[in-house]
């Protein structure tokens, strides 16, 4: 968190963030097993398999970072349905930073980014700000970002990042990392 929120309050770019974010994230794998998942896992029925393996191996692994989750079903956008989902009842992340910057640019779009990019797989997760809980949906790609629910949300009450923004009595730049950021 104190990396998290020290990103915020210095005012790196959203994308600086989310590049950084993404390198985390591949830092995690062997690359061999990204390039592998990627050509021979994700084209399999259409990426099914490789979503479903996605949402149980997200569910057993990530809980000390999110929570208890579990995993569901989701609904594609051709109307089908498969077990490719996993609701996080109260993500530790958010509730911890307080801050929906760290949870769309440290967390939200650089996932989405690295599951797409890194592993085949398209990833749309829907935090709710008001409960903490977050859907991950594997094998549903996100929504353009002008059309992101969640980047529509305005700053946190509880925001320490935004508080402390206003104690520096920093205006945000569009460059700058604010809340909600993109």
């Amino acid at each position: 968190m104190e990396v998290a929120n020290r990103l915020m309050v210095k005012g790196k770019s959203a994308m600086e963030t989310e590049q950084a974010a993404v390198r985390v994230l591949q830092s995690l794998f062997p690359p061999v097993l990204l390039v592998l998942y990627k050509a021979l896992l994700s084209p399999i029925a259409n990426g099914q398999l490789a979503a479903m393996m996605l949402a149980r191996a997200t569910a057993l692994s990530c809980q000390w970072l999110m929570g208890p989750c579990s995993v569901n079903s989701v609904t594609l956008p051709d109307g089908k349905s498969w077990s490719s989902g996993v609701f996080v009842e109260k993500c530790k992340y958010l509730e911890e930073s307080k801050c929906l910057g760290i949870c769309i640019n440290t967390c939200k779009l650089p996932t989405q980014t690295f599951f797409k990019d890194h592993m085949g797989v398209d990833l749309y997760m829907e935090p709710n700000f008001e409960d903490y809980s977050c859907q991950f949906n594997f094998g549903v790609p996100p929504p353009p970002l002008d059309t992101d629910k969640a980047l529509k949300e305005p700053c946190l009450d509880i925001c320490t990042n935004a508080r402390r923004r206003r104690e520096l009595g920093r205006n945000s730049s569009p460059d700058e990392l604010s809340c909600p950021q993109v």
